[in-house]
């Protein structure tokens, strides 16, 4: 079973080695209640059914993987939180308490993307599954016991023209809708309202970062006071018929405007109002800007808190030294527990050593499970290749929520010997070399037979040289 562990940071997957073959598992299934947040901008309770899967039997060296399948229980749904033209993201961090040979608290992750417009109260996609891992390095029992699960929202980057007929808008007494602009006008969809009422009002709720207020330029306008949050903003005045530098526009119409602008917000909701300053002159409103910057964290506001409320379950692991039939544990039966057939499972009804309290707006990076205090298992020296993982997560008791630290230290058995084979003989070695016997006769009969060949061939050229003197004679 190939384990995946989602994202720090986001998201990035990492592969891990895969489970021993012999490795049993137990499935849990879990319900929980999910409260706050995009819970509340929801059904406002909103019920999972969860399962989560762990191995039961390991191998030291293995990783314990745990993965968790996720899925509404009935027909409540969470809700998109604010009207959201470009859909967002669904985050879901789950506690799974370590407990036994092990202390700490692994923390599965996963997303989901949420596609197209949505508007407040949309139902949202929930993640498939979430999972994280933790390497073992030696032998031991722990308890595995899921905790909370928390889901947040992170809404995109956007900038969003809001047109000044949008019902959103509210409008006080004085103001004219005036349609069918000419073109030439620029104006925002050929529209926009107008009024020359003193203290004549518009006002604007929104989700984001910033805002602009959008108008045209012209001589017949008049300067603008702008609210945010019923404070005034920076700057609290604009005039229309005014350049930057105070002189006297000789525009007339020129619409598409945007005349002030604001960063910086908080992201969250915020109310926008323009008034009239002066009775007789114009005071325009052709659209609004709505601007969310790309945000750290998911707003804390968004988080649903999910809540166990099914029987509490737990799985003990046993970690065995690596031969080739780990002990297998007997079954043990759990309201709400369906192990495979050779899987242990057992009801834990006690709290889990862990704190499950989140803190921080967002959890911290996934912490692996801690081993107690203790030596890493020895790497075999027959192994052909092995590495040794200690992963460590070191949690703070009472505190805001988990710290964690993770150490890998990784050690190498070398497959080949590290001393090259030198031939007997060979130089410095101090051995003689080897010898080869041959027998006294051959190399006698072998010396006889080269000097009778010697004989033979000097008698040929004698006589060979006599016959030459004769013909010359």
């Amino acid at each position: 079973m190939a384990a995946l562990a989602l994202g720090l940071a986001g998201t990035a997957a990492i592969v891990v080695p895969a489970v021993t073959a012999e490795a049993n598992t137990a499935d849990l299934v879990v319900d929980y209640a999910c409260q706050q947040g995009i819970a509340t901008s929801g059904s406002g309770t909103v019920h999972l059914r969860t399962k989560l899967t762990v191995p039961t039997t390991l191998n030291v060296g293995d990783p314990l993987n745990v993965s968790w399948k996720l899925g509404y229980k009935d027909a409540t749904r969470l809700g998109a939180p604010a009207l959201l033209p470009n859909g967002g993201r669904v985050e879901v961090t789950g506690r799974v308490n370590l407990s036994g040979s092990w202390i700490g608290q692994l923390q599965p992750k996963g997303f989901v993307d949420q596609p197209g417009a949505m508007v407040k109260g949309t139902p949202l996609k929930l993640p498939e599954g979430i999972a994280d891992f933790a390497y073992t390095d030696r032998e031991g029992t722990l308890t595995v016991k899921p905790g909370r699960l928390f889901i947040d929202f992170r809404p995109p980057a956007s900038e969003v023209v809001v047109n000044d007929d949008d019902p959103r808008i509210s409008y006080g007494p004085g103001w004219e809708d005036l349609n069918d602009q000419p073109s030439q006008n620029n104006d925002n969809h050929l529209d926009l309202h107008r009024t020359t009422a003193k203290d004549a009002w518009a006002s604007f709720t929104f989700t984001g970062t910033g805002i602009d207020y959008i108008a045209q330029r012209d001589q017949r306008a008049g300067p603008v006071d702008i609210y945010v949050d019923n404070e005034p903003g920076t700057p609290p005045r604009v005039d229309p018929s005014r350049n930057e530098d105070g002189t006297v526009v000789n525009d007339a119409n020129k619409g598409g405007q945007t005349l002030w602008k604001f960063r910086g917000l908080k992201f969250g909701e915020h109310t926008i109002s323009v008034k009239n300053v002066e009775d007789g002159k114009w005071g325009q409103l052709d659209a609004f800007r709505v601007v969310t910057r790309e945000l750290a964290n998911p707003p804390q506001e968004y988080r649903a808190t999910c809540e166990i409320v099914s029987a509490p379950v737990a799985v003990q692991v046993k970690i065995g030294g690596g031969g080739d039939n780990p002990a297998s544990p007997s079954p043990d039966s759990s309201p709400d527990a369906s192990p495979s057939a050779s899987a242990s499972a057992s009801v834990s009804p006690s709290a889990s050593p862990t704190d499950d309290n989140p803190g921080d707006e967002s959890p911290s990076p996934s912490p692996s499970a801690t081993p107690s205090p203790s030596p890493s298992a020895s790497p075999s020296p027959a192994a052909v290749q092995t590495q040794n993982y200690v992963v460590t997560a070191v949690v703070t008791q009472g505190s805001p929520s988990p710290t964690a630290t993770r150490t890998v230290t990784l050690t190498a058995t070398p497959s080949v010997a590290q001393v090259a084979i030198t031939p007997q003989g060979g130089a410095q070695t101090g051995e003689a070399p080897e010898r080869v016997s041959f027998s006294g006769m051959l190399l006698i009969g072998s010396g006889g037979a080269l000097l009778l060949i010697g004989m033979l061939s000097g008698v040929a050229l004698l006589r060979r040289r006599a016959a030459h003197s004769g013909e010359r004679g």
